[in-house]
């Protein structure tokens, strides 16, 4: 189903990839899955988030590793930007 549905809104192709959820690291040296578990961790840890919310700008970068080491399908990165042309 929410792969029908992403064909029906979005260009989908060969190749593209598709995150359905997050899944969170044992370890938090390793990363965060997305910015409010890292908030909330931080909210329980400091009192208070000390990460924002990101803005115009930043870089998202995706990269996923095999046992060995190896990246599975190579870095995807984008960087954040306003809508053009609304």
């Amino acid at each position: 189903q929410l792969i029908a549905h992403v064909a029906k809104t979005r260009n989908l192709r060969a190749g593209s990839i598709i995150g359905s959820g997050t899944v969170s690291n044992t370890d938090r040296s390793r990363g965060y899955c997305c910015i409010a578990e890292k908030r909330s961790l931080e909210m329980i840890e400091h009192g208070a988030a000390r990460t924002s919310f990101m803005k115009f700008g930043d870089v998202v970068r995706i990269e996923m590793f095999d046992a060995d080491g190896e990246s599975i399908f190579g870095a995807i990165e984008q960087t954040v930007a306003p809508l053009q042309g609304v």
